[in-house]
């Protein structure tokens, strides 16, 4: 009789508590520890069990946010209410949880979201039947899954010129001869893609290669050396799609192929977002980016690699047997400053106390696909760096990210009032000689901002590519570079890395160029400033190497003055 009652009374919370979740997801106020209680309760009065699946077919519109409490291994399901061919964007979070794109027969096309990469954004677009599947993680925990925006389609065209490629020139006569292509798709199985033929002993012509269906109306290149979307041009009727560039032999990068862009009835910059609905891994190139376990889960994981042969060496990227491997412990930090939490991962070396710090932004990307913990312990084990400490910074949220990275004094005071007493109440600060803070893109311009206004904690900046390009709004491009020219010197040591394939986009200076006027006014002003470039792109592929580099070059000067062929640019 008991157990009678109690199942209707747990129904009822259970219901209380998804009211309860759609309200507070309208407010966007997100309370972990009272969803945990609520899922807990109602666990504990079904008999220690939450429900294993949601009904597929429930509706999720665009604008509608879902949150609430995800159990153990609890499956959830919805259908996107948007028209097929529209492209969406929303944002998922669920530590330990997982975002996957099923079709209408609930089978998987592709992870949208990875197992503790959340928060994170997402892109696709609709096609008919499709559902989107939230599977919880080994504990249970909160989560929250919004569409925030979605985009109707609009049609385009394109031209097609003649290919610069001596294989693709003698295809195209095949073709007017009547033969086919077969025969050239075999030989590219056996090769792998892209098509790289000889030019010079310094470059290469390399062609991007793309197998079209009769339905294929245009397919574009995400990791252009242009820094641009090129599309892939098709060669007369057939099936092969192709661009091609002229490169040196020392270039490195990471690369995916998007068939059939959607063109959506938005801004420009919507269009260009669009590419990430489609893009996916270059078929033909075993070659993948970043080693994760997931990237073989479907074509949308992951990027396609594409290094010449005198790219540089990545030596400390891969695991060697018999190096020591230092611990790495999770952490969440409350800010008052700012409002919100964060994750924190603090990685400490084997073997010795640590001598040296660093502190490195957007940890989503720096703790797995840049395995900086392994990086660390290989240069540990090559003695070019003293024993270091790691602490690698999440953001909140995607949205969060865009407001705290670029020079923010909110953010500064949560590195200078929380964050670093944190760490120092850890036993891991170091004198600002000794502390290392870097990051890529708006993280490496996050951390020109801390060295020049927190100089008492960091005394060595390590950019890549920062955005240097950035500004306030309605002020002109280069702020960095005027507050840095304006202000009494500090004591801070720069390394500066960039592409050349970052360069000036419709008539703005971009990263590349930025990059250059930076170090310009940072030794005019006296600074030590190391600089380089590389044949590469905006790319964590190459930026896993040059954290290496710039670590040496930062706590070890001397060392790296003698040389390290892993870190030198003069041959590409």
């Amino acid at each position: 009789m008991l157990a009678l009652l109690l199942v209707p009374l747990a129904l009822v919370l259970a219901s209380l508590a998804l009211v309860f979740a759609s309200e507070r997801a309208a407010r966007r106020i997100t309370r972990p520890l009272g969803w945990c209680l609520v899922a807990l309760l109602a666990a504990a009065l079904l008999g220690g069990h939450l429900p294993a699946t949601a009904v597929a077919g429930q509706q999720l519109a665009v604008g509608a946010a879902q949150a609430g409490a995800l159990g153990a291994g609890q499956v959830l399901r919805w259908q996107p209410a948007v028209p097929p061919g529209h492209v969406v964007q929303g944002s998922f979070d669920g530590p330990g949880a997982v975002l996957d794109l099923l079709d209408a027969e609930g089978r998987h096309l592709r992870r949208l979201v990875a197992e503790d990469d959340s928060p994170q954004g997402f892109t696709w677009q609709v096609q008919p039947g499709q559902q989107l599947q939230v599977r919880g993680g080994a504990q249970a925990g909160p989560y929250s899954l919004v569409l925030r925006r979605a985009f109707a389609p609009a049609d385009t065209a394109a031209a097609a010129p003649a290919p610069q490629s001596p294989r693709l020139r003698a295809l195209a006569q095949t073709l007017a001869e009547g033969g086919g292509t077969a025969a050239f798709w075999a030989e590219r199985a056996r090769e792998g893609t892209p098509l790289v033929e000889p030019l010079s002993a310094r470059e290469a012509l390399v062609t991007f290669l793309w197998r079209g269906t009769p339905d294929t109306r245009g397919v574009r290149l995400f990791g252009s050396p242009s820094g641009d979307h090129d599309p892939l041009q098709r060669l007369g009727g057939s099936d092969v799609w192709w661009t091609s560039f002229r490169m040196p032999l020392g270039a490195r990068l990471s690369y995916r192929l998007a068939p059939d862009v959607p063109q959506v009835r938005g801004t420009a910059t919507d269009n260009r977002r669009m590419i990430l609905a489609t893009a996916q891994r270059d078929p033909l190139n075993p070659r993948a980016f970043p080693a994760r376990t997931d990237t073989a889960l479907d074509a949308f994981q992951g990027f396609s690699v594409l290094e010449l042969p005198g790219a540089p060496a990545q030596p400390w990227v891969t695991p060697r047997p018999g190096v020591a491997r230092g611990t790495l412990t999770r952490h969440v930090v409350d800010s008052r400053i700012l409002g919100n939490q964060r994750a924190v991962w603090l990685y400490r070396p084997a073997g010795a106390p640590p001598q040296a710090l660093l502190v490195l932004f957007d940890a989503h990307a720096y703790r797995d696909d840049v395995p900086t913990p392994r990086i660390v312990d290989n240069l540990l084990a090559d003695g070019l760096i003293p024993p270091t400490a790691v602490v690698l910074v999440a953001n909140p949220s995607p949205e969060a990210r865009g407001a705290e990275l670029p020079p923010n004094p909110a953010f500064a005071r949560f590195l200078d009032e929380e964050l670093m007493p944190w760490v120092r109440a850890r036993g891991l600060a170091q004198p600002p000689e000794a502390t290392v803070v870097a990051g890529s893109s708006y993280g490496g311009l996050a951390s020109a901002y801390a060295g020049l206004v927190l100089p008492h904690w960091f005394g060595r900046v390590l950019s890549l590519s920062g955005s240097y390009w950035w500004a306030p709004r309605g002020e002109m491009p280069g702020a960095m570079m005027r507050a840095y020219a304006e202000a009494p010197p500090r004591a801070v040591r720069f390394y500066l890395d960039a592409g050349r394939y970052e360069s000036a986009r419709a008539g703005q200076d971009g990263i590349l160029e930025t990059n250059r006027h930076l170090g310009d006014v940072l030794r005019a002003k006296g600074y030590a400033v190391t600089q380089r470039e590389h044949p590469t792109g905006h790319d964590y592929l190459h930026w896993q190497g040059a954290l290496g580099c710039g670590l040496v070059a930062l706590l070890n000067p001397a060392r790296f003055a003698q040389g390290l062929a892993a870190c030198d640019s003069s041959a590409m």
